[in-house]
């Protein structure tokens, strides 16, 4: 989402790091252009204005411009302000509820229509069903027909039960009744999908309004398209003001859009962003860090929302026995071919590169792009499974003649399976080197936290020669 004004700033402090002294003059040039671009990211202009005038105060004095490295220190200054903008580090709001006395502890999900509530309703259950939970949801979208039939498919679909009556029941007598339901089956944590409108009127904020105060939740929780601009702002005060919230979930951050609501959102309305949405799955869904988010923003990558991922997706046993395989060279195709889908799992792969600190600059390429998004992991997927298990454990078995047996089993060519194997041979170097480089600095434990993917045995291989093609 991030990605044209990650590019405008990364351009503005690449010329200060260019100057080994900067002035006043600079300064004002530099924070010109980060005005710019946040103004074309679509951020709130108040905001922008307080923003560049607080990061030019604190950048011209005497402590800054005379250091021994000025242009890193307004590169602080601007990531200080930006992780205030969107919350601050220390607002303990990312991914945290209030939990009620006595389950169950309920949460409410408002927003207008098309905005996703049902979509995360589920994510939501998913995501606390993780951490030690027994979520239920509540069909209390009775305007969209669809509504109710889709939340409770997600309910089969995750094994999650849902409270729904039939047509014509009121909203606020299906969230009352659903209390005791939820008490009945031992549910800890009910999660209401109310009804959204195309645009906020006074029936829909008058329902929201009483079935807050005759269920009284324990969270008010506004889903809101972050791909809306502005308008997700104007929403979201909106609702504060006439329903009462207790936190934010902007969804769709994976998507192409400026971005200003996700920097706007929470200073106009001082009501904190607890999640994001971050793809179509129901498990797409994290919490919210403003300091992560501003490290994403400014190139630097987020290394611990990609261990977190990673430690998802891998159990610790494997990550071991895994980096035993790395650093005795006898990881191969098979291993390859596991780590390859666990890394699919985490999301995509673009994602993952912005997590990386220095990798976001590759997304500007167009062969990185087309590579990220294009078939070159279903091809190398589909090689390895015509491979047989004895050519996956021993690559240096697959002959001229297994080539073209291969190549017909996935259906591509001998220069496919030829390119394959030479970029995974390059990987299997560079993870015995960078093993080694681990030992010697004490890292293993960094390492494992990554499952391995750090050198080589899933990410690892776009350092170079990778089987994704660049």
């Amino acid at each position: 989402m991030f990605e044209s004004l990650s590019q405008r700033l990364e351009t503005v402090f690449d010329r200060l790091r260019g100057k080994g002294k900067i002035t006043e003059k600079d300064v004002a040039d530099a924070m010109r252009e980060v005005r710019q671009a946040l103004l074309e990211a679509d951020v709130n202009f108040k905001l922008v204005k307080q923003f560049v005038a607080r990061v030019q105060e604190r950048a011209v004095g005497a402590d800054v411009l005379e250091s021994l490295s000025p242009a890193q220190q307004v590169i602080s200054i601007v990531y200080d302000e930006l992780v205030k903008m969107l919350g601050g580090a220390d607002s303990g709001q990312s991914g945290k509820i209030t939990f009620a006395g006595s389950p169950p502890t309920v949460l409410m999900l408002v927003g207008l229509q098309g905005s996703g509530k049902t979509t995360h309703a589920a994510k939501l259950a998913q995501y606390f069903r993780k951490n030690g939970q027994k979520p239920g949801m509540v069909a209390a979208d009775m305007q969209r027909p669809a509504a109710v039939e889709q939340l409770k498919q997600l309910g089969r679909q995750l094994d999650i039960p849902v409270y729904w009556e039939a047509a014509g029941a009121k909203p606020v007598d299906i969230a009352q009744r659903s209390l005791k339901w939820a008490r009945e089956q031992a549910i800890t944590l009910l999660i209401i999908d109310t009804a959204g409108r195309l645009h906020i009127d006074e029936d829909l904020m008058r329902e929201v309004a009483t079935i807050r105060e005759r269920v009284n939740p324990n969270e008010s929780l506004l889903v809101v398209d972050a791909m809306t601009g502005q308008d997700a702002v104007r929403v979201a005060d909106e609702f504060n003001k006439t329903v009462g919230l207790t936190g934010l979930i902007l969804t769709k951050m994976d998507g192409d859009a400026r971005g200003g609501a996700a920097l706007s959102v929470h200073e106009v309305t001082g009501v904190p962003i607890k999640f994001m949405g971050t793809g179509e799955k129901t498990d797409a869904l994290e919490p919210f860090y403003p300091d992560r988010l501003a490290t994403r923003i400014l190139g630097m990558g987020d290394v611990l929302s990609l261990i977190e991922r990673a430690r998802e997706q891998m159990d610790e046993k494997d990550a071991v026995k895994l980096q035993k395989k790395m650093a005795n060279a006898s990881f191969d195709l098979d291993d390859f071919l596991n780590q390859m889908r666990q890394v699919k799992k985490m999301g995509p792969l673009s994602q993952l590169l912005e997590m990386i600190p220095g990798m976001g600059k590759a997304l500007s390429d167009p062969a990185v792009k087309e590579a990220l998004e294009g078939d070159q992991m279903k091809h190398t997927e589909a090689i390895i499974l015509s491979m047989t298990m004895e050519e996956r454990h021993n690559p240096d078995l697959i002959n001229a003649s297994r080539k073209k047996r291969i190549a017909r089993g996935s259906g591509l060519t001998v220069q496919d399976i030829n390119q394959l194997l030479i970029s995974f041979k390059q990987s299997q170097k560079m993870m015995k080197q960078v093993m080694g480089m681990q030992k010697g600095i004490g890292g293993r434990k960094g390492l494992r936290g990554l499952g391995g993917m750090g050198s080589g045995g899933g990410l690892g291989g776009l350092g170079g020669g990778s089987p994704f093609g660049f």
